[in-house]
């Protein structure tokens, strides 16, 4: 998950679904509440680690932390010099994922293909947005925290390309290569609040409509391809740290003929996805399902 969202396009809410720990991770974070806040200034330690399912989510966010940690500088660095190859290995992973969770609705009726198509809508009018530029203000960086960590467990909506979207992916990447503590206090203090919030949403959500909240979540993923198709035109840049980056891009198709664009490797990428998520889900089907309801 973590080396998901640090991608711009990739959600770790993708990675969550595709190895079956969507609802526990959505009900986990759920149970950090007032209840669970009373147990632990009680000192009732043992019985507030077991209402937020503890065990769990320390293993979670403790291997999110670490993939940012030690995999943004060498995500940046493959972005900057291998961009096809790597979009087209998450074009396949982003695909196949969204088959896989589309399987969880046995029976699509109208209401769902709806809210399927509404998901698809609304994810592709997101990712064609053009990125803003925004202040650096504490307030403005806790917001764009808050509202990252809301799209970090959105299958398809990549909590990075937020940020990106706020104009804060830059500074959120510096501050996490830099170890700016101030920022990342910022950054992070506003997407612990935000993810709890959204999470009570959520689990609301699928547990009173779960079918036609797969379905939206399926929608967004299908979506997203839009944001990480492989083959881009860069139609404006920004500088940041003395560098150019792309600022806003449009899709186009490869060309054969282009021995630079390596179409094939890229396609081959692209198929190494799609085995990956197939794989898990093979060897997920054969281990038996454990969901939390606390």
């Amino acid at each position: 998950m973590g080396a998901a969202d640090v991608v711009p396009g990739v959600s770790g809410g993708t990675i969550a679904f595709i190895t079956g720990i969507y609802e526990e991770l959505i009900n986990s974070i759920k149970n950090i509440n007032l209840d669970a806040i009373r147990l632990f200034f009680t000192g009732r330690w043992r019985s507030f680690w077991k209402h937020i399912n503890g065990n769990f989510l320390l293993a979670v966010f403790a291997g999110i932390a670490i993939s940012v940690l030690s995999l943004a500088r060498l995500l940046e660095y493959l972005l900057e010099h291998q961009p096809v190859l790597i979009w087209s290995f998450f074009f396949g992973l982003v695909l196949a994922s969204s088959y896989v969770v589309s399987r969880k609705i046995t029976k699509w009726e109208y209401p769902k293909i709806v809210a399927l198509v509404g998901g698809i809508g609304i994810a592709f009018y997101i990712t064609s947005v053009t990125p803003a530029t925004t202040t650096d203000a504490f307030w403005f960086v806790f917001i764009a925290g808050a509202m990252a960590s809301c799209a970090m467990i959105l299958p398809g909506i990549s909590g990075s390309f937020i940020l990106l979207l706020l104009g804060k992916y830059s500074f959120a990447l510096h501050a996490v290569n830099e170890r700016i503590i101030v920022d990342l206090l910022l950054l992070g203090s506003g997407a612990v609040i935000g993810l709890i919030l959204f999470s009570n949403l959520l689990s609301w959500l699928l547990r009173k409509h779960h079918d036609v909240t797969i379905a939206v979540l399926v929608g967004f993923m299908i979506g997203s391809l839009n944001k990480i198709w492989p083959w881009k035109e860069t139609l404006e840049t920004i500088v940041v740290e003395g560098e150019a980056r792309p600022l806003v891009e449009k899709n186009i198709l490869p060309s054969l003929g282009s021995a630079g664009d390596r179409v094939w490797l890229a396609l081959l990428m692209a198929v190494v996805g799609i085995a990956l998520i197939l794989l898990i889900e093979l060897l997920l089907a054969k281990k038996p399902t454990v969901n939390s309801e606390a």
